[in-house]
């Protein structure tokens, strides 16, 4: 550990604690690598203590030699009060004080079997499987960051009452994020070497601010590359643990891995189009040395544009408070350069670094065609090229060519140009891409495949007005452009599709299933199954598999199970599991949600959230966590969401089920043939 962390709890405690390589390719380093200290590090380290070097060579951060699932064993504490409150977060020299980060092993978590979407009275305890036909990963809201970029939001989190718990704004677990996706990839691999993957995934939100050098760390983590996880002078490099140049372990080459879009892939912060405002000086702000000066994000008048609920360009332009940066000198990573404009004689300054510049959608995407693992543009390459140009990220693969399963791979993040001055965190869908999306459903459905919807936003589980839901374009005063199918419309095509399978998707940074039955009992095949997946950046820091088999009865199995990375004590990322677990503690955000689906609000009507379900308040009974012992108790479920009491309980955020699908008679038929 660093100078100054070789105290502080590794995160389990030792009566607790249940005691990967390929050669490395050659390539150009990016202006941000450690020119002379990294070439000394051509190479792979073959063995050694986590973050030692070895004959010159980068040190590696091998994970723990236990690697298991939820269902094997949980993460487990308790909710700490009284203690730091929520503008407190970046003490982390008192989280000792208060006992926060440390957590035990609990009982794992059964794969519960789940028939929402069955015919009435289904039931099959002990499934006989048929033929296995598919076994992936997903993982997803990396947001690898560059800790030392001047444009942050990050002293907001600290002075402005609407972001004390936005974690996604500050939270200590910013200075290890490419240590954490070592660690979650070499977890990956060793799972491979039981229980072989077809493919991976990622649903989105690579990086934290759509920023050149950290997408490029996070395709050279994945690629098994040296790693410099700092920019500008390189503060602490050669000193601070989270600072170090390290050697990423890179995932097994037998695994070939496909991207999705994520809202902060392409957009400042994930809230708002580089290039919407002009007057903003927000392209400009990556590159220079300048730190951010930027007002609060209050909601505008008190909801009188319900849903719209922010203008984040109006706040920017208050230019009221320095917004900091991380000291990557510091061990604990001292928030520095933020305050108040009249406290400073002059703007504070960083090191410039034009590897922070912001990329474009198309140069997000053509970026993938650079790396070391399979397929080279990791699915933009099934893209025209014409159409990446345009910034259209949509593509559809089949994995298995002797398996009728495919992914459809859709982008429904807003577009760069809809003039919202809002976040820019709803759902959206073009005409060209539901128009697309529509073309391939109805090929899906022709060609008797099963299929997959890969997109970063989730549907039907987020709050009217909470920035994250359906974008309702024709609510928002500034819309230029217009989502072309409403929500009703949207779940309504997909439930005419009986082959889909399931939605897949990130962005929330929770483990949610929802089912959306058919709206007629008498054809179950149209429902369809949805599942969330964490964040790797926020507790509980998980990824997911996906095991998909035909059963013996001609219903399909999804077994999907959360995994923790198998991180090693004394490693940055044991480090960041600690900062997970303290954040959590302080903020104690709900990580369990279950949301009304209210017909008003505040005399306000509401367009529906969920079509799946009455519009009448009640909480979405398909969204089921499990009770965990020694856990929390945390908000749960509704927790003061539109006036409602706070609900706290042992719900935890992880979530194994067997989702099981029923098939259309015309897919039962085709799949006997194939599969006798």
């Amino acid at each position: 550990m660093a100078n100054g962390d070789s105290k502080r709890p590794g995160g389990i405690l030792p009566s607790d604690d249940l005691n990967m390589v390929k050669p490395i390719t050659r390539r150009k380093f990016m202006k941000y690598s450690v020119g002379m200290a990294a070439a000394l590090y051509l190479g792979r380290s073959i063995s050694g203590s986590a973050g030692a070097a070895v004959n010159g060579q980068a040190p590696t951060y091998p994970i723990d030699s236990t690697v298991l699932t939820t269902k094997d064993r949980v993460l487990v504490f308790p909710a700490i009060s009284p203690g730091l409150t929520a503008s407190q977060l970046p003490q982390i020299s008192r989280y000792s004080t208060y006992g926060y980060g440390n957590a035990t092993f609990g009982p794992g978590l059964e794969n519960v079997q789940r028939t929402d979407i069955m015919p009435s009275g289904y039931s099959n305890a002990s499934p006989q499987r048929l033929r296995q036909l598919s076994s992936f990963f997903s993982f997803t809201d990396v947001h690898i960051t560059d800790k030392e970029s001047p444009n942050q939001l990050i002293s907001t989190q600290q002075v402005d009452p609407f972001c004390y718990t936005n974690s996604s704004i500050y939270s200590p677990v910013m200075m290890c994020t490419t240590q954490v996706l070592d660690a979650a990839i070499q977890t990956i691999n060793a799972l491979h070497k039981t229980t072989p993957f077809d493919f991976g995934i990622c649903l989105g939100d690579v990086s934290n601010t759509s920023q050149h050098n950290e997408l490029r760390w996070y395709i050279d983590v994945i690629d098994g590359q040296v790693i410099t996880p700092c920019s500008g002078d390189l503060r602490g490099n050669l000193t601070i643990d989270y600072q170090k140049t390290f050697q990423a372990a890179g995932l097994d080459p037998s695994i070939p891995w496909y991207q999705t879009l994520g809202n902060h892939d392409h957009f400042w912060i994930g809230t708002l189009p580089v290039d919407a405002d002009s007057t903003l000086g927000l392209r400009q702000s990556y590159i220079t040395g300048n730190v951010m000066a930027s007002g609060l994000l209050a909601p505008v008048d008190a909801g009188a544009l319900f849903p719209c609920m922010y203008d984040v360009s109006a706040s920017l332009k208050e230019r009221s408070d320095y917004m900091g940066v991380l000291d990557g000198a510091t061990a604990d990573g001292a928030i520095v350069k933020a305050g108040p404009i009249g406290q400073y004689s002059s703007p504070p300054t960083v090191t410039a670094d034009s590897a922070r510049y912001a990329v474009t959608k198309t140069q997000w995407m053509q970026e993938f065609f650079h790396t070391a693992t399979t397929p080279i543009g990791h699915g933009f390459n099934l893209v025209d090229p014409s159409r990446i140009e345009k910034g259209f990220a949509c593509y559809s693969f089949v994995p298995k060519s002797d398996i009728p399963l495919k992914i459809i791979v859709l982008d429904n993040t807003q577009s760069d140009t809809d003039g919202s001055h809002d976040f820019h965190a709803h759902g959206f869908l073009d005409a060209e891409r539901w128009g697309w999306l529509q073309e391939e459903l109805a090929a899906g459905q022709t060609a008797n495949q099963l299929m997959i919807i890969a997109a970063h936003i989730p549907i039907g589980v987020s709050p009217i007005g909470s920035d994250m839901e359906w974008w309702e374009s024709d609510k928002d005063p500034n819309a230029t452009e217009h989502n072309a199918v409403s929500l009703n419309g949207l779940v309504n095509e997909l439930w005419s599709t009986p082959n889909l399978l399931m939605w897949i998707s990130g962005h929330r940074h929770f483990n949610t299933i929802k089912a959306f039955p058919s709206p007629n009992p008498n054809t179950p095949q149209n429902g369809f199954w949805q599942v969330e997946t964490s964040s790797l950046r926020d507790f509980p820091q998980q990824f997911r598999t996906f095991t998909i088999h035909l059963n013996t009865d001609y219903t399909v199995s999804i077994v999907a199970t959360n995994v923790d990375p198998a991180v090693a004590d004394g490693t940055p990322a044991a480090t960041s599991r600690y900062y997970s677990i303290a954040t959590e503690q302080i903020l104690q955000n709900n990580l369990t949600p279950n949301t009304p689906n209210l017909a008003n609000y505040n005399g306000i009507a509401l367009e529906t959230m969920d079509p799946s379900r009455a519009q009448n308040g009640a909480l979405d009974l398909t969204i089921k966590w499990p009770l965990v012992t020694g856990y929390g108790p945390f908000p749960s479920l509704q927790s003061g969401l539109y006036g409602s009491p706070v609900t706290k309980t042992n719900s935890y955020p992880s979530s194994n089920a067997e989702l099981f699908k029923q098939l259309s008679p015309t897919m039962i038929d085709v799949l006997k043939k194939r599969f006798p």
